[in-house]
This record gives structure tokens, C-alpha cells and sequence, in this order.
């Protein structure tokens, strides 16, 4: 055992003086110049250049989108409305699959957050949709959902003669369905840190075409139940909807109501979100499609404008007539 040891101190030597040189013969990385420093730092810089020109080709479109979607809030124009919607549903639906979905409120609770740089289309409709809701309530389910917009064109164009009206007292009941599928899909997610729930109860993979023979089976169940009754979906099983509700209490801007309307059901009826009953708008349900605001605008089929006119000529002094002069 002794002999053996100075055989293995005279290796160990041998291996420390030519394991220098045998790692530069295998590649081994040698320091780094001053310009090889510069050098790449350039290149970075035109990556990141790169990178922001993408992004910046992906956000023209986005808020060109959200420019006309205000623009036709604040104008209350029909046309503009549609063409709204269709945009919505060619470009964030079609081309995009840009929709807020459940995945994102588990992104936010988990605290995983995408990559500012690489997503910043994300970062707008994120921004867009929470702010927008705290201003005027649903507005994102009403202007800026792909689904949504589909569906109030579904409601435009199908004949009228379809639809079934559900009774006040169920659709109360049915609408607050949408709230127990949010909490329980929070809960699950928390519970089991699986966010592919949301392909079970949310449609917005449509717009991927990504989904299985039975999640085709229950999307077209769903627009078949559209047809009947008005924005089925999204009265009744949005979680998405359900959590912009909850929300909206806390919105700054809401819709004026003239003390005609505890009286009036023009709008009631008018309303395909079932957001009115009576005198009072719902905010968890209101959507802000402007249907009931452009009748309050409307002075001739607006009880509270009609009568102001029918006053108005009432008490409107009768102008004196001149004597008629004596022809002598």
C-alpha cells in the first residue's frame, strides 16, 4: 500500500500540470474581450429592437379596436356599435383568440405573470378591461368580448319570433349559476393548481379550434340554446362576466334613470341582457350595450320626453295677433 503511494502523488502531479493545457485543447471558454463585450450588447439591443417592432405591429390593430369601441360608447351609434362587434369577433376572435379568460385570473392568483416584452398586447386588454370596468361596469363583456359580440349579432340578425323571454323570478336564479362556476373553478384551481378547467366551462376556444369532439358537441348545445334565448352564455354561465360583475359595484359612471321609468317598460323590453327590472338597472348584469341609453336619448318614443314636450307646448304663452288695421 505504501509503494503505491508515491505512483499516485507523481499522477496527481502530472494530471495538475497538463490539465491546463489539456482544456484549452478541448475548447475549454477563455475570458471574454472588451469587444467581444461590445459585440454582444449590440446585439441585444437589436433583438430588443427587433422585438418591440413586433410588439408594436401586434398593439396598431388592438387600439385601433379599442378606439372605435370607445368612440362608438361615447357617440351611442348604432352603426359604429356593429361595426364594433364585428371587429371584435373578426380580429380578437378569428385572427387573435385575444379574449380574457379564466386562465388569466389564475395567472393572477398564482402570480405568474407573462413577460412584458414579449406581451404586451396581453398587458393592454388586461389594462383596458379592468380600468373600463371600474369606470362604467361590463363594458369589456358588452363592446369587447369576441363571445359576446358574437352572440349580440347572433340576437340582431335571427327573427324575433325565437326568442323565449324567461320569467323574472328565473332568471334571477339562473343568473346567479355564473357565480357559483366562478368560485368553484377558483376553488378547484387553488385546491389542485390545474388551470384546464377553464376548456369545460368557457366556449372562447372556439376561436382556436382547438377543442375535442365532445367540447364541439356542448359549443354547439350552447349556440343552439342561443338562438332561443338572448346571450345565454353570458347571462348565465360566464365566469369571466360573473367576476367584471362583481366588479362593477365599484364603477364610477352608471346609467341615469328619469323617474318615468318605474312606470315605463320600453327599455325593460328592450334590454336583451335582462339587466332592468323596473325602476332599477342591475350592474352585475348591465353590459353597457346601449340600447336602453340611445332610447333615453330618443325625444320621440321616450315616455319622459314625450310628456316634457307635451308640457312644454301646455304652458308655451300664445303669441299676441296684432290688430288688424281699419281700411277707411
Amino acid at each position: 500500500m505504501l509503494r503505491r503511494c508515491p505512483v499516485a502523488v507523481t499522477a496527481l502531479a502530472s494530471f495538475g500540470l497538463f490539465a491546463p493545457y489539456a482544456s484549452a485543447q478541448d475548447g475549454a471558454p477563455q475570458a471574454l474581450s472588451l469587444d467581444d463585450l461590445d459585440a454582444l450588447e449590440s446585439q441585444d439591443s437589436t433583438s430588443l429592437l427587433d422585438l418591440t417592432a413586433a410588439q408594436v405591429v401586434e398593439l396598431i390593430p388592438l387600439l385601433l379596436f379599442f378606439t372605435l369601441a370607445f368612440v362608438s360608447f361615447f357617440k351611442k351609434n348604432t352603426y359604429l356599435k356593429y361595426a364594433t362587434l364585428v371587429y371584435a369577433v373578426v380580429y380578437m376572435g378569428l385572427m387573435k383568440a385575444n379574449l380574457v379568460s379564466l386562465v388569466h385570473v389564475f395567472r393572477i392568483l398564482d402570480g405568474s405573470f407573462p413577460i412584458l416584452k414579449y406581451s404586451m398586447p396581453w398587458y393592454l386588454l388586461m389594462a383596458v378591461a379592468i380600468i373600463s370596468t371600474f369606470l362604467w361596469g361590463r363594458f369589456y363583456c358588452g363592446r369587447i368580448c369576441a363571445f359576446g359580440a358574437l352572440t349580440q349579432l347572433m340576437d340582431r340578425v335571427l327573427p324575433k319570433r325565437l326568442r323565449v323571454e324567461i320569467p323574472a323570478r328565473y332568471d334571477r336564479k339562473a343568473a346567479a349559476l355564473k357565480y357559483v362556476i366562478l368560485t368553484g373553478a377558483v376553488g378547484y384551481f387553488l385546491l389542485t393548481n390545474d388551470p384546464y378547467i377553464y376548456k369545460y366551462i368557457e366556449p372562447f376556444w372556439m376561436f382556436t379550434l382547438s377543442g375535442s369532439t365532445v367540447m364541439w358537441i356542448m359549443l354547439a348545445a350552447l349556440l343552439l340554446l342561443t338562438v332561443f334565448v338572448r346571450n345565454f352564455y353570458c347571462r348565465y354561465l360566464c365566469s369571466v362576466g360573473a367576476l367584471l360583475g362583481l366588479m362593477s359595484f365599484a364603477s364610477v359612471f352608471r346609467i341615469k334613470r328619469w323617474s318615468l321609468c318605474n312606470s315605463c317598460k320600453l327599455c325593460e323590453r328592450a334590454c336583451e341582457w335582462g339587466a332592468i327590472k323596473g325602476p332599477k338597472i342591475s350592474v352585475t348584469e348591465c353590459v353597457r350595450c346601449d340600447d336602453c341609453e340611445i332610447l333615453y336619448n330618443d325625444k320621440e318614443r321616450c315616455a319622459h320626453w314625450l310628456l316634457a314636450t307635451r308640457a312644454e307646448r301646455r304652458i308655451k304663452p300664445i303669441p299676441a295677433v296684432p290688430p288688424s288695421t281699419p281700411i277707411c
